[in-house]
């Protein structure tokens, strides 16, 4: 079986939740034996500017062939302007302001996908639904495609174009069941073959290291926020609660954000901003964390929250956010917080409680176990992607144009 995977950007430079899980599950794929796995990606790795920054050509990496392909176009300045309009009212966009969005944001490729339709694979598995190559080949392609949309309740899911998308792709491959809930509520896809999958979460690459000495913070504790450092995900929102809850509790007690930067965060000592770590660092920072906090409303599943349980602390979620709740709930293993004083209570409580904080961590080891070894994750998707094969084509796909 050969399967070839579309995402905008690839490699393990690349911190963005979809591109990580494409990386992760091919390589896992191949290392299981349930496939020979190919990329087709861009040359770029930041998704802001979508520079070409990596050479373009064809390498192995883990196993993986990865073909990456020039980007004619970064974010077009004028981008902004339109999703400032867009997002105001998006069911009153019309298919050709929103395919202009797509355009607009980038990255645009058309050689990418034109080698990745005629790659002669069994099947393409796009990633994620929202950027100009997983558009235009699942509107395209004439192999089986198989959309992982990690979709967001956000107002580009409403965009007239991506309904000609989910309408067009010839399977669904979910991170939660809150994600497909949420799909299925917007678009007519409940008859395609869907599968919830997840991803596999491995071991901890910490070396045992502390994590306030890596922080340079002495002995103090800390909480740490592990992802984008982005206003859209909760970063300036979360540093500003944090902020108002030490004004209430004063102490010792610092928050850490690990991860790029595109947010003016508050500059404040108890604030910490490392930029982009080590996985090594990572680790050792997390599992000497007091609590692993997730401030995204915007996630379709959340490797950084099952990474915390994985390395051994307690989480908590932003409560508007379906999938990492729906973690949080299912497991018993994290609390979760919809505004400040809910934030408070839930904070406070896992501080001050030692064995609530213990039974929350043991309780979200045991659901990654259960759950996401990649063991059974890979099996699942590889017969999953079989019977897509199998079932081929659908006779009522029809082309559609995109630049």
């Amino acid at each position: 079986m050969r399967i070839a995977f579309v995402t905008p950007r690839y490699g393990p430079g690349v911190m963005g939740g979809a591109e990580t899980a494409a990386r992760q599950l091919a390589e896992h794929l191949v290392a299981a034996g349930e496939a020979e796995v190919e990329v087709f990606s861009t040359c770029a790795l930041d998704h802001l500017s979508w520079e070409n920054v990596l050479e373009p050509g064809t390498t192995t990496e883990a196993g993986v062939k990865v073909h990456r392909l020039s980007a004619h176009g970064g974010r077009d300045p004028a981008f902004f302007g339109l999703d400032g309009k867009l997002r105001l009212a998006p069911d009153a966009c019309t298919r050709t302001e929103s395919l202009e969005w797509v355009v607009r944001n980038g990255p645009v490729s058309p050689e990418l996908v034109d080698a990745a339709c005629h790659s002669g694979v069994d099947a393409l598995a796009c990633y994620p639904y929202l950027h100009y190559p997983s558009v235009k080949t699942t509107l395209s392609s004439p192999l089986p495609t198989i959309l992982h949309p990690a979709a967001h309740d956000e107002p580009a899911l409403y965009f007239p174009i991506y309904k000609n998308v989910y309408d067009s792709a010839d399977a669904i491959c979910y991170h939660t069941d809150a994600e497909r809930r949420l799909v299925e509520t917007v678009y007519a896809v409940a008859d395609k073959p869907q599968i919830v999958l997840g991803l596999g979460i491995g071991e901890s690459a910490g070396v045992g290291r502390k994590g306030a000495e890596l922080l340079g913070i002495g002995e103090r504790p800390y909480v740490v926020s592990v992802g984008r450092v982005d206003e859209h995900k909760g970063s300036v929102m979360l540093a500003n609660f944090f902020l108002a809850y030490k004004e209430r509790h004063p102490g010792p007690l610092a928050l850490a954000f690990l991860g790029p930067v595109s947010a003016k965060m508050p500059v404040h000592e108890d604030i910490i901003i490392t930029g982009v770590v080590s996985e090594e660092d990572k680790w050792d920072i997390v599992k000497t964390s007091k609590l692993s906090i997730s401030p995204s409303g915007l996630e379709s599943f959340s490797l950084v929250v099952l990474e915390g349980w994985v390395a051994g602390v307690p989480v908590m979620v932003n409560g508007t956010c379906g999938p990492t709740r729906e973690h949080a709930e299912r497991s018993g293993g994290g609390v979760w917080f919809d505004s400040y004083q809910s934030f408070d209570a839930a904070l406070g409580r896992v501080l001050n409680d030692g064995a609530f904080a213990k039974a929350l961590a043991v309780n979200g080891a045991k659901y990654v176990q259960t759950h996401y070894r990649w063991d059974v994750v890979t099996k699942r998707y590889a017969d999953f992607v079989r019977a897509v094969i199998a079932r081929g084509k659908s006779p009522s796909f029809l082309p559609l144009s995109v630049p």
